[in-house]
């Protein structure tokens, strides 16, 4: 049974799950996060992420931390979600391993509305389902304890993996666009 819990350490939002829990960014992630964003089975579909373990603590503590803060405000105010941003990391819960990533945020290049969900699993751990519950905490989370409406999730068209993650999540395909030279399959998904 999925569980929705405040965490006492001052970490935000905790979303629990079978086998892992969702809970956003700390500054202690910055090493893994980093390690994971350079992995080249991650890299090669999602190169903006690529980063030293420097960059990305700053990145955390000084836009990630407080645009989770913001998002969590706005969702207490039940005020209009445009513009704000979750991010949030993977992790199991037998070891409290932080095995990748699962976002939500606004993504320009889409037609309105164009809220993302997007994710990240280390090489390791793919494959084995990961992504797919991470993914459906997160959207539960958004249609339930959120004033969004509406969801999309966009992956490059030879990216058969994470194609197949949102398809399982009940996304519908949409169409196919390009952004910055690359083909995505564009999906949707509403409350």
């Amino acid at each position: 049974m999925k569980q929705l819990k405040e965490n006492q350490k001052n970490e935000g939002l905790t979303l629990v799950g079978e086998r892992i829990y969702l809970r956003g960014f700390v500054a202690a992630d910055a090493e893994a996060i980093s390690s994971i964003s350079n992995q080249p089975e991650v890299s090669q579909f999602l190169p903006d992420w690529k980063s030293s373990k420097e960059d990305r603590l700053n990145w955390i503590v000084n836009y990630e931390m407080p645009s989770n803060q913001a998002f969590l405000e706005a969702v207490s105010e039940k005020v209009d979600m445009e513009g704000h941003f979750l991010k949030m990391s993977i992790l199991l819960k037998d070891t409290d391993e932080l095995i990748g990533w699962c976002c939500t945020g606004m993504k320009g290049e889409l037609p309105l509305p164009n809220r993302e969900v997007m994710y990240a699993v280390s090489y390791p751990f793919q494959n084995k389902g990961y992504a797919t519950e991470a993914s459906t905490l997160l959207i539960d989370y958004l249609f339930n304890d959120t004033t969004i409406e509406t969801l999309n999730a966009i992956a490059l068209i030879h990216n058969s993996g994470s194609n197949q993650v949102i398809k399982k999540c009940g996304f519908e395909f949409k169409e196919t666009i390009e952004i910055d030279g690359e083909i995505f399959n564009r999906y949707r998904l509403n409350n």
